[in-house]
């Protein structure tokens, strides 16, 4: 299973909205077949995993990461295709929370006389499924915010010089870490302060993550990076109804994909901009930007996991501050993640926090 567990980890940021499957087919204690969902979501991992045992598959066991669908979507349900193979003993990490299966392939499978084996590192899997089961059963995507900041908790100078606080190490981790995203989103702030790209490079990157913008009133150049890229690389504009037509016309000609939201004020209302994400199909999404929206997002409760890059420097009180305005009026009342892990990466640190 824990092999399985890192099958399915290749797939994050590519097979949404279905989740990031792993399969083993096991004999006689060797492997027959192995896979992996691929990208868009098909073939699954079962019918990948198949494919390479063929006709060995009969009497072997398939360790899954996931309860096998039992519906007829796209493509028929996993649940035939290993009965249909002979398999005679499946071990899965954790069942289904999507209702039209929930449950179902497990009885199926149970039906057609296969001997079943559920939770086998359970707590593994939901850690890697988090994006989808987040979708599926609160109708929201599992959203990360990263922050880059020097030993006193500062991103830039005074003036927004901060390229760079990290060093390369570092740099390229976060590139890792947007191709494991289905999205990477950054407010129009930070896109008119750093003209950033956010696409995976330097990495040998296979994909790329949706590029989504906030941008209430489209107040970001077209002529950007990001709108330059567009056509390339897909770049989805959130913006309010008080955007104008000229703005929203300059987006679409890049090949933009914008989407309208409801704000409050001035600003977009980010539950119902995660809610609209989240029927888009997206599961996973990473937050670039700075102290403002990284603060909205955690007082509306929307963070699920900080990473934190914390560089060997000081700028003191005059730099902009990693986080802004939280509204506490006690110290009880200040959310404390959980430390999930550790690592050392050139001369900073990474320190990995779960809500």
């Amino acid at each position: 299973m824990s092999h399985a567990l890192a099958l399915a980890a290749r797939g994050l940021g590519q097979t949404w909205p279905n989740p990031a499957v792993g399969c083993v087919i096991v004999k006689n204690d060797r492997i027959l077949g192995r896979g992996w969902t691929q990208p868009t979501g098909r073939p699954h991992a079962e019918q990948m995993a198949l494919d390479q045992a063929k006709a060995l598959a009969k009497g072997a066991t398939a360790y899954i990461t996931l309860e096998p669908c039992a519906h007829h979507g796209k493509t028929p349900p996993c649940t035939e295709a290993l009965i249909r193979a002979g398999i005679v003993r499946v071990v899965s990490a954790q069942t289904d929370p999507d209702p039209r299966v929930s449950g179902k392939g497990h009885a199926l499978l149970r039906a057609a006389g296969i001997d079943i084996t559920e939770g086998v590192l359970e707590a593994q899997a939901r850690a890697l499924q988090a994006g989808f089961i987040k979708r599926v059963t609160k109708g929201l995507p599992f959203i990360t915010l990263k922050f880059a900041a020097t030993l006193d908790g500062r991103i830039s100078t005074a003036t927004g010089e901060s390229r760079w606080i990290t060093g390369p190490a570092a740099r390229r981790a976060v590139h890792a870490m947007r191709m494991t995203h289905d999205a990477v989103m950054t407010s129009s702030a930070t896109a008119i302060a750093d003209d950033p790209e956010l696409t995976a490079r330097e990495i040998g990157a296979t994909h790329q993550p949706i590029r989504i913008l906030l941008d209430a009133q489209l107040k970001h150049s077209p002529h950007s990076r990001l709108g330059q890229t567009a056509a390339q690389n897909p770049v989805w504009v959130l913006h309010s109804a008080a955007a104008s037509a000229a703005n929203r016309v300059a987006w679409q000609a890049t090949g933009a994909h914008l989407i309208e939201v409801p704000a409050i004020s001035a600003h977009l209302n980010l539950i119902e901009a995660a809610r609209t994400l989240a029927d888009q199909g997206l599961t996973r999404i990473l937050i670039e930007a700075g102290g403002t929206l990284a603060a909205a997002l955690i007082r509306a409760n929307l963070v699920d996991e900080l990473v934190f890059f914390t560089a060997g420097s000081l700028i003191g009180s005059e730099g902009i501050p990693v986080l802004g305005p939280l509204g506490l009026t006690a110290l009880a009342k200040a959310p404390r993640p959980k430390l999930i892990s550790t690592e050392i990466h050139g001369p900073d640190v990474l320190t990995h926090w779960r809500f």
